[in-house]
């Protein structure tokens, strides 16, 4: 039986809500804190964490995607529906923006607070590494390429049931090791929007390089994985045709 829109629509909202709390909030709240800071390590590791549980909390409900971009891939590769891409887009964005917000109630409760770039995404100057528009891009369409291509894998019929949600959040986590540096990690258009918006002037200027890298990159992997798991999926029928013949 299919579950209804609004409970994917949720689950997508509570997901992305998760994701965005918990990742940026480990680094507003957490990764500078004097004497217990955790780090760029503790951040990628809570972005991580962040997908892992919310893919066992709801992921069998909406299927887990909480990205724009992994929706966009997941519809090239053929495992969403074209109907639930646009619902699906608008619930990660509501959430990302409110999980934003609680953030920067929270962040600004403390006395002498200073936003700064609010865990956003940027380039040249706004690049932790102060890495360049090209470099970014290629960085962003790279690991967006991988972990949409990881997530289909691991979900495939043919992958270890159950177990999808540990290496896609290792998959994560590898990628905000990798990349913090350069672009400060979107891979997730909904989670580069809701922090700049709060962060504002040139932060929402060079958004939009983390909405089309990200989408791109997600596309490709789709499509491609899309070719390689089709002979699965044709296999997979014969036998169940086999087995009502016989």
């Amino acid at each position: 039986m299919e579950i209804d829109l609004s409970r994917r629509v949720a689950a997508e909202f509570f997901g992305t809500f998760w994701l965005v709390f918990g990742g940026c909030g480990s680094a507003i709240l957490a990764a500078a804190f004097p004497g217990l800071g955790i780090g760029f390590l503790g951040v990628s590791f809570a972005f991580g964490l962040t997908v892992l549980t919310m893919a066992y909390a709801v992921g069998h409900i909406s299927g887990g995607h909480f990205n724009p971009a992994v929706t966009a891939g997941l519809w090239a590769a053929g495992r969403c529906e074209s109907r639930d891409v646009i619902p699906y887009v608008i619930a990660q964005l509501v959430g990302a923006i409110l999980a934003a917000a609680a953030l920067w109630a929270i962040a600004s409760g403390k006395p002498g607070w200073i936003a700064g770039g609010f865990a956003s995404n940027g380039f040249d100057d706004l690049s932790p590494g102060k890495y360049g528009l090209a470099a970014c891009l290629i960085t962003e369409l790279l690991a967006t390429f991988f972990f949409l291509f990881i997530i289909v894998g691991t979900t495939s019929k043919g992958a270890a049931a159950g177990f999808a949600g540990i290496p896609i959040g290792l998959a994560l986590t590898l990628i905000h090791l990798v990349t913090i540096p350069v672009t400060n990690t979107s891979v997730n258009p909904a989670r580069s929007t809701g922090p700049a918006l709060f962060a504002g002037g040139p932060y929402i200027g060079q958004l939009w390089l983390f909405w089309v890298a990200p989408i791109i990159g997600a596309l490709v992997a789709g499509l491609l994985a899309r070719w390689m798991y089709e002979q699965e999926a044709i296999i997979e029928t014969t036998v169940i045709e086999e087995r009502r013949v016989s």
